[in-house]
């Protein structure tokens, strides 16, 4: 049990410590955090995310981070730039470099070609007086009293406050551009982020010879066949000029036994739900999903604006499109 308590406390240690750095940053949001952004912003090109080591790593994550946001990026090892991989760098890209100490070796070695380029650099680094600091157009400062790590050799703290940087400046410039939620999905289209913020009820919806619709004056046993045909639990009541005048569910068949009523001389019209749910083409799938969840059911009708029934969606077709 001592022994759990000493490593409980340990981890507990480099979170408070990394914890401390991040806090630390807020003062580091100043004018040169700002010039960065707009000069990132006036970016007409990509913006090129390199870093060595540990920094690289933070880099990759930077470099995503900005492309998911709306702020085209790739990450570059500098070591490779040196040996061609700086062909892909053009004169409208502008540079972002993480190095803690400011004076790694192989990003000396390509601040003469980013200089010849006359790019827009940015550096993240721990020394304002570094080599790298001083030749970039613009320095933020990510200096960190000390690392997590008892030892003060691995790059923990040091790289947190880079990442937690990067991060700041991604979603400034996010904002600055106006980028939206849906322009967020459409970088994630594959995901469930992206399915819920682009997938409408239209790529959905049952319709056609698949959409159960039984007339007005049908009688109850007709309405049974077209739900047990269709499949779908439910069908659509509409009116002689395909007006939806109701909806009769599962639920409905039961109240209707319950009250005795005879399929072959009731008439549909006076056991339905007279005013069901319904929403209109273009509504969002989680939207939907979000108003079955609110009144307790599981279809919807989706209805053009002339009140005609065009599709049913059921909560199956949403959670099978991976919607939750």
């Amino acid at each position: 049990m001592q022994e759990t308590e000493k490593i409980c406390a340990l981890g507990r240690a480099v979170i408070e410590a990394e914890a401390s750095t991040i806090y630390s940053l807020i003062d580091r949001i100043d004018h040169a955090f700002a010039t960065a952004c707009l000069k990132l912003l006036a970016c007409e090109g990509r913006i090129i995310v390199m870093g060595m080591g540990k920094s690289g790593h933070i880099g990759k994550k930077i470099a995503a981070t900005f492309a998911s946001t709306g702020s085209p990026a790739f990450f570059i090892h500098p070591g490779e730039a040196k040996h061609g991989d700086f062909g892909m760098i053009t004169s409208k890209d502008a540079i972002v470099i993480l190095s803690n100490s400011g004076e790694t070796e192989e990003i000396l070695a390509i601040l003469p070609f980013i200089k010849r380029l006359n790019l827009v650099l940015i550096s993240l680094t721990g020394n304002p007086q570094s080599t790298l600091a001083k030749t970039a157009t613009v320095n933020i400062d990510v200096s960190v009293a000390k690392e997590a790590c008892p030892l003060g050799l691995a790059p923990t703290s040091s790289t947190t406050a880079a990442l937690a940087m990067g991060d700041a400046l991604a979603i400034s410039l996010l904002e600055k551009r106006g980028f939206t939620a849906e322009d967020f999905a459409r970088s994630h289209p594959g995901g469930t982020l992206g399915r819920k913020l682009l997938l409408r009820v239209d790529e959905l919806m049952h319709t056609g010879n698949a959409l159960p619709k039984v007339n007005y004056d049908a009688l109850l046993k007709t309405a049974l066949v077209e739900m047990t045909q269709k499949k779908l639990g439910i069908t659509t009541i509409v009116q002689e000029d395909n007006q939806l005048a109701g909806i009769f569910t599962d639920g409905d068949i039961r109240r209707a036994f319950d009250n005795n009523a005879d399929i072959h001389n009731t008439y549909i019209h006076q056991v339905m739900t007279k005013k069901p749910k319904v929403i209109r083409p273009g509504i969002l799938a989680a939207e939907a999903l979000h108003m079955m969840e609110t009144y307790k059911i599981t279809s919807l009708i989706i209805i053009n604006d002339e009140n005609h029934p065009i599709g049913v969606i059921h909560l199956h077709d949403i959670l099978r499109a991976g919607v939750i």
